[in-house]
């Protein structure tokens, strides 16, 4: 009984640890975010800060090194027939492929 009753400790403590090490984690990441796209502007530039931490990622940068403010995936919407159509296409063209084996079908 004294075992079982130790083990429920032993993880109730291990849980706390975790969810309030998630939870500081979740903070940090929040306030450093914030602070990066608020704050950042280009090496070189007025305003620009020596952190180390301060530059974004290269594919959030257009050629100029200008934060790119437009979406980053676009998807252009197509007709199933359309979908269809690539997809036979790249099947065709794929190596190891044979139209005999798919009029069988």
């Amino acid at each position: 009984m004294l075992l079982h009753l130790l083990y429920i400790l032993a993880f109730t403590i291990l849980a706390l640890l975790a969810v309030s090490n998630l939870i500081r984690n979740l903070m940090t990441l929040g306030v450093e975010s914030q602070r990066a796209t608020r704050g950042w502007s280009p090496p070189g530039q007025p305003g620009s800060s020596s952190r180390p931490g301060s530059i974004p990622h290269p594919e959030l940068l257009d050629s100029t090194g200008n934060v790119i403010d437009e979406p980053l995936l676009v998807m252009r919407s197509m007709s199933v027939e359309d979908a269809r159509e690539q997809l036979d296409a790249l099947y065709e063209s794929s190596p190891g492929s044979s139209t005999d084996s798919r009029d069988d079908v």
